[in-house]
């Protein structure tokens, strides 16, 4: 978002109140356009990427229905049967957890622990609920059990595929985006009132459309933007907590506020164990230690502790952890479209009473949003909605993109030999011209923002560098 030195004048201010908002929006002009310039391709690849990911659950429901859809029948077998059956078509692998069938057309997963797997993956054999016969198998990841194809889209968006390097460049993207969204506000809002229209709000919303060239570009640009904005913002927030090195400090600041995701407590009266750990909210899920070796009473002891998990009040879709040793089975809610809460229960599956209960509602404030904001991260928090929503989020940012670069190609000279050279950047200076009241909280802010975001650190430092080197060939372009 880049003002043309033709475009009119601000409206009359204070001298104090024009000299602040002036130094704000050079500074904001100068950060929107090194970082726009440098950090919109990776933002553009996670954008595109982000698209894909955004409508694999439907894709997958599509591309994988023979394994997750079965025709309804009369009544559903017994699930220790489900179980009995899939175990015996794997009886080589550690039994985990199971997850009954959700809906009447669905099928029931039996999930395995498989050393040969990755991290978070588990294997899972697919059982019809009506005639306990497996219907096939495949690899599923994280805790919302995703298919390999949700899952390779889930790892090209997150690290293209180049394992903990790759995660570098979403860390970057994420980082950054809130950054130049909010930049880019500050000079829309600016060009905006500048106009000296009625209706300045409504106008953020809405292109000048009697603009040509390149104001007709930056209007819609801005626009955009602003539709986008909102939903950007919630986007960058969550994808930094799935971040290396910014998520970590985040990880981190959550313990500190006592904001992490509680989980409920497996010990059996009278039976001593350690304290259950803090629960993930991304893709947790596997657990390599196998179970209690007495698989069969483990099978056996399943429909009394759904039905008793049931009586609990968790009637929607669910996993079943199957206990390690002398411990509770855990019953906790599944991440599925339309479920907003993640309740569960620690039931005792030699008695089938219910010996723990965790209500999403006894959840800490932080913890309830980090889990709201991944599920629509993920697109499975409205279902299809959900992913509509994000499909046109990111839609948007690729427009906006586009219409940056094709702006900034615009700025270029076109006379002479000069037509042939880069576009030129903003007025320099910016921060030499602000108030050090605007100008000294500005860098404290960058200087924390750096610290826990990293990646925003070393990049801004890298950009100041390249801002300096221009500046000093331009001086001695013009000494010349």
């Amino acid at each position: 978002m880049l003002r043309d030195a033709d475009d009119p004048a601000p409206p009359p201010e204070s001298a104090s109140k024009r000299s602040a908002g002036s130094g704000l929006q050079a500074l904001a002009l100068r950060l929107h356009f090194y970082a726009g310039l440098f950090v919109a391709p990776f933002i553009l690849i996670a954008a595109v990427t982000g698209a894909l990911y955004a409508i694999s659950p439907t894709l997958e429901q599509f591309v994988s229905r023979d394994l997750l859809s079965v025709e309804p029948g009369e009544a559903a077998r017994p699930l220790s049967e489900q179980v009995a059956a899939a175990v015996a078509t794997r009886p080589d692998l550690a039994l985990v957890a199971v997850a009954p069938a959700p809906e009447s057309d669905d099928t029931t997963r039996v999930l395995f622990s498989d050393p040969s797997l990755g991290e978070s993956e588990r294997r899972a054999v697919f059982v019809d609920p009506y005639t306990a016969r497996p219907v096939g198998e495949s690899v599923v990841y994280g805790s919302s059990g995703a298919l390999p194809l949700r899952t390779w889209i889930d790892r090209l968006h997150r690290d293209l595929h180049l394992g903990e390097t790759g995660r570098l460049y979403s860390e970057l993207a994420a980082s950054w985006l809130w950054a130049i969204g909010l930049a880019g506000l500050v000079l829309w809002i600016r060009r905006v009132r500048a106009r000296r229209t009625r209706n300045s709000v409504g106008r953020l919303f809405a292109p000048d459309r009697s603009a040509r060239g390149r104001l007709r570009n930056l209007n819609w640009h801005g626009a955009i933007g602003v539709w986008v904005l909102p939903l950007l913002l919630l986007l960058s927030v969550t994808g930094m907590t799935w971040s290396t090195y910014a998520g970590e400090n985040i990880g981190d600041l959550r313990k500190q506020l006592d904001w992490t995701t509680p989980t409920v407590v497996t010990a059996l009266p009278g039976v001593h164990a350690d304290a259950p750990a803090a629960g993930g909210d991304h893709h947790g899920g596997q657990d390599a230690t196998p179970p209690n070796p007495d698989t069969a009473t483990r099978i056996r002891q399943l429909d009394s502790v759904y039905a008793a998990a049931r009586s609990a009040g968790i009637t929607r879709a669910v996993e079943i952890a199957v206990p390690k040793g002398d411990t509770a089975f855990t019953v906790k809610q599944r991440r599925m479209p339309g479920t907003y809460t993640v309740d569960s229960v620690a039931v005792n599956g030699a008695t089938g009473a219910v010996t723990a209960q965790l209500n999403y509602a006894d959840w800490p404030l932080m913890a309830k949003l980090t889990n709201w904001g991944i599920q629509f991260h993920m697109g499975l928090m409205f279902g299809l909605l959900n992913q509509l929503l994000l499909l046109a989020a990111m839609i948007g940012l690729i427009t906006v993109i586009v219409l940056g670069y094709r702006m900034w190609w615009q700025r270029r000279p076109t006379r002479d030999a000069a037509r042939f050279s880069l576009p030129r950047p903003p007025r320099r200076g910016a921060l030499r011209k602000t108030s050090p009241l605007l100008s000294l909280p500005l860098i404290a802010a960058a200087l924390v923002i750096g610290w826990f975001a990293p990646l925003i650190g070393v990049s801004l430092l890298a950009f100041l560098v390249i801002d300096v080197i221009l500046g000093l060939l331009a001086r001695a372009r013009t000494a010349a």
